[in-house]
This record gives structure tokens, C-alpha cells and sequence, in this order.
């Protein structure tokens, strides 16, 4: 079974900082992408960022130039760096896990979601 475990999230004024982490658990034996996705109370959820084991990347447009998502492929690990934060980020955020590979094939696993509130 694999879990995904998410940290890193809270209560931030606008302009500031914070560090999402992600840890997948359990008995895999490689992970294509990793990303990050959030959504705030009544909308849908949207991608954020997601990076491959190659370390390519994309990013919603709203979070180009202030995100940065990265990954260490050892620990399994995707991180997101989020800067210049504004309140229109305001979401929970969930780190999701596509085409992990496990005994009996490839499956995609989602975090619970951490909140991230940007208010002053």
C-alpha cells in the first residue's frame, strides 16, 4: 500500500514564504511524476506544478516565476517552494503521486491536502 504524506503548510502573510513537502511510502519501485494541486472552497481543484524523474517541469501560469517545485528521487520526495505569496493561493493542497510502480502495475495515489492560507 502507498501512502502519500504531506507537511509544510499554515497560515502566511502576503509576500511570504512557504515549503510544501511530499513523502511516498510503501513498497514502490519507481515513480514517473509528482506534483502539486490545489483548491479553494468551491472551486475545482487545478494543477500547480508537477515535475518527472527526468526533473521536467510545468506550472500553472498563475505560480510561474514565484513557485518551484523539486524532487529527490531517492526519498521519493517532491517538494514546492512557494514565494511571493498572495491570497488568491489560498487553497488546500494535495500532492499526488501518477504511475507508481508497485507489484501488480502502475496506479496514481493522492495526498490528504494541506492548507495553505495567505491572509494578512
Amino acid at each position: 500500500q502507498v501512502q502519500l504524506v504531506e507537511s509544510g503548510g499554515g497560515l502566511v502573510q502576503p509576500g511570504g514564504s512557504l515549503r510544501l513537502s511530499c513523502t511516498a511510502s510503501g513498497s514502490i519501485f519507481s515513480i514517473n511524476a509528482m506534483g502539486w494541486y490545489r483548491q479553494a472552497p468551491g472551486k475545482q481543484r487545478d494543477l500547480v506544478a508537477t515535475i518527472t524523474s527526468g526533473s521536467m517541469t510545468n506550472y500553472a501560469d498563475s505560480v510561474k516565476g514565484r513557485f518551484t517545485i523539486s524532487r529527490d528521487n531517492a526519498k521519493n520526495t517532491v517538494y514546492l517552494q512557494m514565494n511571493s505569496l498572495k491570497p488568491e493561493d489560498t487553497a488546500v493542497y494535495y500532492c499526488n503521486a501518477d504511475r507508481v510502480r508497485i507489484i501488480g502495475g502502475f496506479y496514481n495515489y493522492w495526498g490528504q491536502g494541506t492548507q495553505v492560507t495567505v491572509s494578512s
